[in-house]
């Protein structure tokens, strides 16, 4: 889905060499900011908690020595400009590795920025496939891409959900376009029509004239690519107008957040999916949700684990490789297999998630209910 990023530089601290102390820098790029900023921080918080369970350890084991981690917050503010300058300050800053972006559209441009750079650039939340198709060689990511999850998604409108008529409305973002594509594709495949595609903007919450639109033409199910400051307001208009049909969304809209926005417009017609398994099926899922409650005082919004995971994925390479340079652990990143929170984390020949699995919800009594 749309994007956050981890970033590392190092620097040594100590009276003496034999007493010196290497701490890596991380930093963590979201939006902290504007109506998607719960998800950003969800993203920075399992950055946190993966740093801070490193160095409750200790350190990583680097060549030898200890390693400490220090945690730089920025705020990209689900903006590509945005992202790209902060991308190269942290690029100039010397950093020796990212975690982000959260959105597919600020972490596709920021991706050169760190290519060009030299560093590596590990994403827990941009599912576009554009993403790691540029042949960077040190892009990854560690959730399921588009494809895999607009797939899953045609195909449960028209196979589990009869869907004969489908309409499809984007956010006209990388994420959200990108998503409604291959929805698009799926829906078309499995034998369904696609009686109206409609698009919007990512700041918009007024939706009346694209849904009275869709009206007329009377779908099964409406689709919406992108996040859940859109989703919920669209979801309450499409009551308010008195359409029947059933709604979906993907991993932007599916957060608790969403249900909050949706009000009394949401019910069991509601559905979205996840880029994962359900975080109560997760290997580590319900260790990592017991702990992020006693640090952060919150649930799991989304991406949290799959940043916590993506850290750990560069660190878990620094120290195979003996060192913190780019140059020398990237190719210990590639040959990433270990398993995480999410699952088992390893990549194939593009840096996508071998096993990327997908995971429909439906709303029922208050909650996203795995299906």
């Amino acid at each position: 889905m749309k994007q956050t990023i981890v970033a590392l530089a190092v620097m040594t601290i100590g009276l003496g060499a034999a007493h010196a102390q290497q701490v890596v820098k991380l930093g963590n790029a979201a939006p902290l900011t504007g109506t998607i900023s719960h998800l950003g921080k969800d993203l920075e918080n399992g950055t946190r908690m993966a740093i801070e369970t490193v160095n409750a350890q200790g350190g990583a084991d680097v060549g030898g020595q200890k390693v400490k981690f220090e945690l730089i917050g920025e705020d990209d503010q689900a903006d590509p400009r945005a992202g790209t300058t902060v991308a190269q300050r942290l690029v100039d800053a010397g950093v020796k590795g990212v975690v982000g972006h959260l959105n597919s559209g600020t972490s596709i441009p920021a991706s050169r920025i760190y290519d060009q750079g030299g560093i590596p650039q590990v994403s827990p939340a941009s599912t576009n496939p554009k993403l790691t198709l540029q042949n960077y060689k040190g892009v990854f990511r560690t959730i399921a891409n588009d494809v895999q999850q607009g797939g899953a998604l045609g195909q449960f409108a028209v196979k589990t959900l009869g869907a004969a008529k489908v309409a499809i409305i984007d956010d006209r973002t990388a994420y959200g376009q990108g998503l409604a594509d291959e929805t698009d594709k799926a829906v078309k495949a499995a034998g369904a029509q696609v009686v109206a595609r409609e698009f919007t903007t990512d700041k918009t919450t007024e939706f009346n004239a694209i849904l009275t639109k869709i009206r007329a033409a009377n779908p099964d199910v409406i689709f919406f690519g992108g996040m859940d400051a859109q989703a919920g307001p669209m979801l309450r208009q499409i009551k308010q107008l008195g359409i029947n049909a059933k709604f979906m969304t993907g991993d932007g809209g599916c957060s608790p957040e969403m249900i909050k926005l949706a009000g009394d417009g949401i019910g069991s017609n509601a559905y979205c999916s996840m880029a994962g398994l359900p975080i109560e099926k997760m290997p580590g899922g319900a260790k990592f949700r017991e702990d992020y409650k006693k640090r952060f005082g919150g649930d799991v919004q989304v991406y949290a684990p799959y940043a916590y995971d993506a850290a750990m994925a560069i660190i878990k390479a620094m120290e195979r490789a003996g060192s913190v340079e780019p140059a020398k652990y990237l190719p210990e990143l590639r040959a990433t297999n270990f398993d995480g929170v999410t699952g088992n984390v390893s990549f194939d020949q593009n840096g996508d998630l071998k096993e990327g699995a997908v995971t429909v919800y439906q709303y029922k009594d208050g909650a996203w209910v795995a299906l």
